[in-house]
C-alpha cells in the first residue's frame, strides 16, 4: 500500500505568508513614489542639459521649474541644482533627502543624488 502525506499550506502558514506579503506591499507602496520621482528628476536634468548646452543659471532654473510644475515634483526646486561645465558640456546635479513615514514612529530616510550624466 502506498500511503502519501497530504502536502499544502495550512491556515497558520497562510496567515504568516499573508502578513509578510502585506508588510512588503505596504513598504513598496510607500517607498515606490520616491524612486519614481527620482527617476523623473534624472530624466529632466538630462533633457535640460541636452537642450541648453550653454545655458545660464536662470535659464536652467526656469526650464526645470516649468518641468517640475507639470510633473508635480516637490522634492527639489531649480535653486537646488548644481551646475558644472565639463569639457564644454553642462553637467547638472542635485542632492536631496526624502523622509517617508511608514508606520507610527518608523520612517524611511532616503538620500538621492540625480545627475544629468
Amino acid at each position: 500500500m502506498n500511503l502519501r502525506k497530504q502536502a499544502g499550506l495550512s491556515l497558520s502558514g497562510f496567515m504568516v505568508w499573508a502578513i509578510i506579503f502585506a508588510v512588503g506591499a505596504l513598504v513598496a507602496f510607500k517607498i515606490g513614489p520616491a524612486y519614481i520621482e527620482d527617476a523623473t528628476i534624472k530624466k529632466h536634468l538630462r533633457a535640460i542639459a541636452k537642450e541648453n548646452p550653454a545655458g545660464t543659471r536662470p535659464d536652467i532654473e526656469r526650464a526645470f521649474s516649468r518641468r517640475t510644475e507639470i510633473d508635480r515634483i516637490e522634492a527639489i526646486s531649480g535653486k537646488d541644482i548644481q551646475i558644472a561645465k565639463e569639457g564644454g558640456v553642462v553637467a547638472l546635479s542635485a542632492q536631496y533627502t526624502t523622509r517617508i513615514p511608514l508606520v507610527h514612529n518608523i520612517s524611511a530616510c532616503m538620500d538621492f543624488n540625480p545627475t544629468s550624466k
